[in-house]
């Protein structure tokens, strides 16, 4: 949401400086046809003449120049999805005496739209995924019928995956151009990490035990 609106805010800069150019009787592009004025590196060129920002702004005396813009998403009673798809698989070892479950392999595949950074996306989705194993395994808390709160009062009391939890994560970005849901075709990834490793790993649980729980997290009670 926040790249749409500072795309439209740039494009809008842009078209500022490229109107003030062509009619700015100085300038080399005086005259043009913005529409034939191309902008690349911070300098504005059509045909053989160009001219930079920073030289336009110099000879008007400015010391910068601002625009405004805004984006608002489209409803969500278009027949589109706009989205982000995604999907999740887990492999799992569970120990046949206790009951312990460990994950040893995540993938998953997500289809964000238009990928703006391929290593914050994959990090974000990655740390989704590894939230998600807390949440099917680990993390908890339980609030006491006796006081009425909760039992863990603290993170020091609270069990989240560590290290020592992670197991090997693999995470595929698939482009997808999509014209529809925002100017530059982008979507989110904010929690659509975490929303399939749990059923993935219950999916693993049941398939590895044959027990199939239907809460979480999946304790050791659970499966004994």
């Amino acid at each position: 949401m926040i790249s749409a609106a500072v795309h439209n805010t740039a494009t809008a800069l842009r078209r500022q400086l490229i109107d003030r150019a062509v009619g700015d009787p100085g300038s080399p592009l005086h005259g043009a046809d913005p529409a034939d004025v191309v902008v690349h590196d911070g300098v504005m060129t059509a045909g053989t003449a160009s001219e930079a920002y920073t030289d336009l702004l110099r000879r008007n005396f400015l010391p910068d120049a601002e625009a405004s813009g805004q984006w608002d998403p489209p409803a969500h009673d278009i027949p589109y999805g706009t989205m982000t798809f995604g999907a999740q698989f887990a492999e799992v070892a569970v120990d046949a005496e206790l009951g312990v479950v460990r994950v040893r392999r995540m993938t998953g595949a997500f289809a964000p739209g238009r990928v703006l950074n391929a290593k914050t996306a994959r990090s974000q989705l990655m740390g989704g995924m590894l939230w998600g194993l807390g949440q099917a395994l680990l993390e908890a808390n339980h609030m006491d019928p006796d006081t009425g709160r909760w039992v863990s009062s603290g993170l020091g009391e609270y069990l989240v995956a560590v290290n020592a939890d992670a197991p090997d994560v693999d995470v595929e970005l698939i482009e997808v151009e999509d014209g529809i849901v925002n100017p530059l075709g982008v979507k989110g990834v904010g929690e659509i990490g975490q929303v399939g490793v749990a059923a993935a790993i219950a999916n693993a649980v049941h398939h590895a035990t044959g027990r199939r729980v239907r809460k979480l997290p999946i304790t050791i009670e659970d499966l004994l």
